[in-house]
């Protein structure tokens, strides 16, 4: 929750005027290195939600987070909807350990049905674009895809790059801010109709 990225990112979409609620995982809580299990993490992303809606009623929620907490979020989603969100986005999500590339933590965002963002950096070792992009091809159009060229998976970038870390993650809060402002101006259940739509077009 302190993290400097994190931090940062709360700050600057404040500036974009998007509030933020950040909340930590139990075993962050203790510096554990070892993370939580599905249902715990599943339950914290539930109480967050919670205590978001409590404190600020009358906005609309997005949920996400960065990496483990943003595939915590989309699994928690899948398992059992999160009351009044309307998207998920995802800063850097890891696909797979790095070095060992499967699918297989992806097949529960198949069960997701509101529109998600996936903001990863090209040289991302836990996901790369060769895998991202067919992914959210399958996923249709509840899938948006934004890369960022040169950005790892902690949205570094080398100097050679001729870019600062923080002009990157200004690129990446521009296109989650803009990402935010098309998924709120569409009616509430609207995406969901889409895709039983597009699922009934490409039944045999």
């Amino acid at each position: 929750m302190t993290h400097p990225f994190l931090a940062a990112v709360a700050q600057e979409l404040a500036e974009r005027g998007i509030a933020t609620l950040r909340y930590q995982f139990p075993y962050m809580e203790v510096r554990g290195k070892r993370p939580d299990a599905p249902k715990t993490a599943h339950a914290t992303v539930q109480a967050a939600v919670a205590e978001a809606m409590h404190r600020e009623p009358a906005l609309p929620l997005i949920a996400g987070g960065k990496s483990f907490g943003g595939r915590m979020t989309s699994q928690a989603q899948a398992v059992a909807p999160l009351p009044h969100v309307r998207g998920l986005a995802f800063l850097g999500f890891p696909l797979h350990p790095a070095g060992r590339p499967s699918q297989e933590r992806a097949q529960h965002l198949f069960d997701v049905t509101i529109p998600m963002l996936f903001l990863q950096g090209t040289r991302d070792a836990l996901a790369a674009p060769q895998e991202l992009e067919p992914l959210c091809a399958a996923l249709g159009p509840r899938a948006t895809l934004k890369l960022f060229e040169k950005a790892d998976h902690s949205f570094h970038v080398p100097a050679r790059s001729g870019l600062k870390d923080a002009q990157v993650r200004g690129f990446i809060l521009d296109a989650l801010a803009a990402w935010i402002d098309g998924v709120l101006t569409r009616p509430v259940g609207h995406q969901a109709e889409d895709l039983i739509q597009k699922e009934q077009k490409t039944e045999p």
